[in-house]
């Protein structure tokens, strides 16, 4: 048997194994160019809004839009998973190409690879729909920004506050302190109370006896310049308005109060406008409401 020489086995290497070396070499690079301009990427919008955040909260209107929904965290979160979803296509769409490649390469049919691959597509599509569901779901609401870490959201099974946001689940935190875990695919609505703004309505009985002009005087003064002061300026956003009387029940008179507020700050809101307007009653001698009568045995 005559000895293999080296221009022989270079003869052989430079043929199909040289080229599955460079589509392999070729594919790994790819992929790290890729997945580091989709870092670089991520960094960059991550870094440059939290320089406009820090900027606009230099001023009151920019603490009033921070109020309003501008989260770094919410964001910073979004981007991050944006980044690794497009991480996951690019290394799934590379590998699939220079598998393809290879395999052509050696020689061996696609057709019927492909054919087979297509029904057993098919059978895993119908056995994962579930998953499948909860993905594309996940993935339209970090696109259409529903909501993000921080919001109070209603997702119909469970209302609490966002902790974490993945492609699958979204992971609530109610009043209580339990810890919820919906699945992206079975929220069929969702309601978000943390974006844009809130409102705060409180409602003021009063005696039916007490003059009603009177009495709205005296709420418009208590409530008069919340939403200049600096401990609620960035709480309130419009000044507080008396809507007039609500409901006579009894002997009960009604006003109801509104004020329009910053995301999740209508709570801390209605609780200061009922204590001012407490206050204000008791300075003033308005008389509440009657107590119901007690029921004898």
């Amino acid at each position: 048997m005559a000895a293999v020489t080296a221009q022989d086995a270079w003869g052989w290497f430079s043929g199909v194994p040289l080229q599955i070396l460079v589509t392999v070499v070729a594919a790994v690079v790819a992929r790290a160019v890729l997945h580091r301009a989709i870092r670089g990427f991520v960094d960059t919008t991550v870094s440059r809004r939290e320089g406009r955040i820090v900027d606009r909260g230099r001023s009151a209107v920019g603490m009033v839009a921070t109020k309003a929904g501008i989260n770094t965290e919410r964001h910073r979160q979004r981007t991050l998973t944006l980044g690794s979803l497009l991480r996951s296509v690019v290394t799934f769409v590379i590998s699939l190409i220079t598998l393809l490649t290879v395999m052509a390469l050696l020689g061996i049919p696609l057709a019927p690879l492909l054919a087979s691959a297509g029904v057993g597509g098919v059978a895993l599509g119908f056995g994962a729909q579930s998953l499948v569901k909860d993905f594309l779901s996940g993935v339209f609401m970090i696109l259409e920004d529903q909501y993000g870490v921080g919001d109070l959201v209603d997702t119909g099974e469970a209302i609490g506050t966002v902790e974490e946001v993945t492609l699958r689940i979204t992971r609530l935190r109610d009043a209580q302190g339990v810890v919820w875990y919906v699945r992206n695919g079975e929220i069929i609505r969702i309601a978000n109370r943390s974006q844009g703004w809130s409102t705060a309505t409180v409602d003021l009985p009063f005696s039916y006896r007490e003059d009603v002009d009177r009495v709205g005087r005296i709420i418009r003064e208590a409530i008069s310049g919340l939403e200049d002061e600096p401990e609620w300026s960035a709480a309130v956003l419009d000044p507080p308005q008396l809507l007039g009387v609500e409901s006579i029940t009894g002997g009960t008179v009604t006003m109801r109060v509104l004020a329009r507020c910053a995301p999740d700050e209508h709570w801390g809101v209605q609780r200061e406008i009922r204590r001012r307007v407490k206050d204000a009653f008791d300075r003033e001698g308005v008389k509440g409401p009657p107590f119901p009568p007690v029921a004898t045995v």
